[in-house]
């Protein structure tokens, strides 16, 4: 999938300057393999510790120059933003052994906004589009959009980048296969290095061949991430973080308003439909009990206004398809219909299950 950097002036700005840098600059991408090890080799990584390969070239200065300078409100912004989100992505990709740095690259696709809509329809804060979201597991229909679910979205994103990464070796390369597709990068790589798997510094020899915003991506990434981790180096300072809130779970029927539910439970619905900005109808959708996101302690409201809140544990399961599994066969194991367990996954008639794609099971 093509998506579009939330830094829309930096791509543009880059495409530019990115230009002329690989066309003169061999620490960037220079015709020789030789000068791109070389250069890696010498250039001095900043005293902070990454697990992503950060090379601070010149590529990267001038993006991390244009953070500081230009764009530092933004990056204040999505700074105060990553309070909210930072702890559970990077959770969740220790989880799963993979780079924790990797949280730039939403920081980079979203601001840290999980309504982000780019031109292109891509969505969240990983900016899925509707068929890649569809693959990995995500509901999107006229009720339910979990592109923009923070923890749904980030467990399938995370699943994307480990295929990414498994087929091309190299998280450089795996992101730049985010951002263009892995179709393009692949491409460049046989012509490059004649095979599509490589290592860090192939992104560096395939630059040229990439679309002009994926060039400055990997840089972007690489650029926020320095930026990220010492922002009063950089004269961000004093960025007031927003903290994760406190919430709780619980089952609701199908088909109800959230102006509704936050009633019964006297909270602001506004609140109830920040928590829950999947539901893109402001209601649950029609069928079984949906499981709704609610401040922490309105929980129990609800249970006295309505005899007894389910919670999402008692109500909600879930199944991890494993190698060589079908629709077919998960509905005959868990003892419900393939129409009602597409009906629960918002999944097409010709919809293909992966494995490692979580399914959530019709109650």
């Amino acid at each position: 999938m093509e998506l579009r950097s939330a830094f829309s002036l930096s791509v543009s700005l880059g495409v530019v300057l990115g230009l002329g840098i690989v066309a003169s600059s061999s620490s960037d991408a220079g015709s020789s393999p030789e000068l791109v090890i070389a250069a890696v080799r010498t250039l001095t990584v900043p005293p902070v510790r990454f697990d992503l390969p950060i090379v601070p070239n010149s590529s990267v200065d001038r993006f991390v120059s244009l953070f500081r300078d230009e764009q530092s409100d933004r990056m204040a912004l999505y700074l105060k933003r990553a309070g909210r989100y930072e702890g559970m992505i990077r959770s969740k990709l220790r989880e799963r052994g993979l780079p924790e740095d990797l949280v730039y690259l939403s920081m980079i696709e979203s601001g840290f906004n999980p309504n982000a809509r780019s031109r292109a329809s891509a969505v969240g804060l990983w900016q899925f589009m509707p068929g890649t979201a569809r693959d990995y597991g995500l509901r999107v229909d006229a009720y339910v959009d979990e592109r923009r679910h923070p923890e749904r979205s980030t467990e399938a994103a995370i699943r994307y980048l480990e295929d990414l990464y498994e087929e091309f070796g190299a998280w450089n390369l795996a992101a730049a296969a985010y951002n263009t597709g892995a179709a393009r990068v692949a491409q460049a790589m046989r012509e490059v290095t004649g095979a599509e798997r490589g290592v860090e510094a192939d992104f560096w020899r395939i630059r040229r061949r990439l679309p002009a915003d994926t060039r400055e991506y990997v840089p972007l990434i690489f650029a926020a991430a320095i930026v990220g981790k010492e922002p009063h180096k950089y004269g961000i300072e004093q960025v007031e973080r927003w903290l994760p809130l406190p919430t709780d779970t619980i089952s609701v029927p199908g088909g109800t308003a959230l102006s509704t539910l936050a009633g019964e439970m006297d909270v602001d619905v506004e609140n109830l439909r920040s928590l829950n900005p999947h539901l893109v109808k402001s209601m649950t959708p029609p069928g079984p009990d949906y499981p709704v996101i609610v401040p922490d302690g309105a929980a129990q409201r609800y249970a006295a206004a309505t005899g007894g809140a389910k919670s999402q544990a008692a109500r909600v399961r879930t199944h991890e398809v494993r190698q060589g599994e079908s629709l077919t066969l998960i509905a005959r194991r868990h003892g419900v219909s393939v129409a009602a367990l597409r009906q629960a996954n918002g999944l097409a008639e010709d919809s293909v299950v992966r494995p490692g794609q979580i399914l959530r099971l019709p109650v």
